[in-house]
């Protein structure tokens, strides 16, 4: 499976931006699909993930401020990001758990820079 990522830029603090990521390949084998990212000089965490079936689950941090969609149509994955704050600035990478790999597939990072 590969991803294209797309729409990260720049904010205002409390401003909104939102992220698109589209899988092609065998996508009738993905499970899960969502979002990390990575901050300078921190690690990578998971910031939302939504199962085929659409249960999902967010980091504590974005729990009211960010949701996460998708659209098994298009084989895409979305996370609407609001009331951005300057911590959410980091590289946000979306990824897609095929079933049968060990590892998930990855997109290209996308920089999200929250200026207050």
């Amino acid at each position: 499976v590969q991803l294209q990522a797309s729409g990260g830029g720049l904010a205002q603090d409390g401003g909104s931006l939102r992220l698109s990521c589209e899988a092609q390949g065998d996508v009738y084998s993905i499970k899960d699909m969502g979002w990390f990212r990575q901050a300078t000089g921190k690690e990578r965490e998971l910031v939302a993930v939504i199962a085929r079936g659409g249960r999902t689950n967010y980091i504590d941090s974005a729990k009211g401020r960010f949701t996460i969609s998708r659209d098994n149509i298009r084989n895409g994955v979305y996370l609407q990001m609001n009331s951005l704050k300057s911590e959410d600035t980091a590289v946000y990478y979306c990824y897609a758990q095929v079933r049968g790999d060990l590892r998930p597939s990855w997109g290209q990072g996308t920089q999200v820079t929250v200026s207050s």
